[in-house]
């Protein structure tokens, strides 16, 4: 809901495309340097405390902007709450998402030669909730209005927090300050294999980070449809998504991971081709569906290679330089939606596209030459 929630939340509240790519911006960006003092207290307090107290603020800061935008007029003040929204709600969800990735990481490991089994159980967890979060974001903005999503997304927050384990684990490796990036720079440099599989993924998340944000401009502003219809297309998504990481742990088990990651990213490539050139809703929804499959594949791989592939002492750090290189073309994407006119949307995503079949075709001939990896 947070994801994709508030940039339909800005879009309602202002009504201007410059401004939803602009907080699209504004929600990733403070992501980027919060995530190695998120690091830094999972390390000092345990993933279960950072979770909570990451929940507990984001829903006393969503309650608060709800309060503000009931009493107040729209127009420029309502602007400014759901602009400052964004980035506080961004780095809060920041937070929790590396407790989350801490606490997978522990169980991947203990979990050995499975670890693939355990990564598709914890994305069929995320999976299933971005299902029910950009249509339940999509249908109470447009029936009950900002504060009633926003009541809704604070009472989640709660409840997650209410739900989390008492007891806290410790994370793996050490991801504070510089040197933990330089080392988990270096690590990530002398592992080939996971190198060009986090380039081609950074490559490939161009295309869906300027797909997430131009999508709820293009579903409404260019086709005319509702909010709750941009939602939907996530939603379905994220059922995509979930499907096609079952399938993966299953092929995964049959044939092994390179085999699995090639046909996932020859699904994502030609999907996201074909999205530059269609022009209806329910081609959007059909192909969006269909790239979000072919990146759940991906992700298991990735998550996989990742526990198989990363020294234990040096885990975390590695981690994080993964996670910053992914999560860099999503700030990129709102900055450029906000820059340029809803009109040439269209060919800003086909340039993405293009970019991302070169860039996965790249990688993945690249890697087939490499040594074997863990199959």
């Amino acid at each position: 809901m947070t994801t994709y929630g508030i940039p339909l939340l800005v879009l309602a509240t202002t009504g201007s495309a410059g401004l939803t790519g602009l907080a699209s911006a504004l929600e990733w960006l403070p992501r980027l340097g919060a995530f190695m003092v998120a690091g830094t207290l999972v390390d000092r307090h345990g993933t279960a405390r950072v979770f909570r107290a990451a929940c507990v603020l984001r829903a006393l800061v969503v309650l608060t902007a709800a309060l503000l935008l009931a009493i107040r007029d729209a127009g420029a003040p309502a602007a400014m709450i759901v602009m400052v929204l964004a980035p506080v709600s961004g780095v809060l969800t920041e937070f929790s998402y590396v407790a989350a990735e801490t606490a997978g990481g522990v169980a991947s490991r203990a979990a050995g030669g499975q670890a693939h089994r355990v990564q598709s159980v914890l994305l069929g967890i995320d999976q299933s909730a971005m299902l029910a979060g950009p249509v339940v974001s999509g249908l109470l903005l447009e029936h009950g209005g900002p504060a009633v999503m926003l009541s809704t997304l604070a009472g989640f927050s709660l409840l997650a927090a209410a739900l989390s384990p008492r007891q806290h684990a410790h994370p793996i490796g050490a991801t504070t300050g510089t040197s933990g990036l330089r080392a988990g720079w270096r690590t990530l440099r002398s592992l080939p294999a996971l190198a060009w599989l986090v380039t081609s993924l950074l490559v490939s998340n161009v295309a869906i980070g300027l797909l997430q944000v131009a999508m709820p401009v293009i579903v409404v502003t260019e086709l005319g449809r509702s909010s709750a219809d941009a939602g939907l297309i996530w939603s379905a998504a994220a059922l995509a998504s979930l499907l096609a990481i079952t399938a993966a742990r299953r092929a995964i088990d049959r044939w092994g991971l390179w085999p699995v990651g090639t046909a996932s990213a020859a699904i994502a490539a030609t999907a996201s081709l074909a999205i530059a050139q269609a022009d209806t809703y329910r081609g959007y929804l059909l192909l969006i569906a269909t790239l979000m499959a072919g990146e759940g594949g991906l992700t298991v791989v990735l998550r996989t290679m990742r526990s198989h592939l990363i020294p234990p002492d040096v885990f975390g750090s590695t981690l994080a330089v993964t996670i910053l290189l992914l999560l860099l073309p999503f700030p990129a994407a709102g900055l450029l939606v906000a820059s340029i006119p809803p009109s040439q949307l269209g060919h800003a995503v086909t340039a993405a596209a293009l970019l991302q079949a070169l860039g996965l075709a790249t990688a993945f001939s690249r890697l087939r030459t490499l040594p074997a990896t863990p199959s």
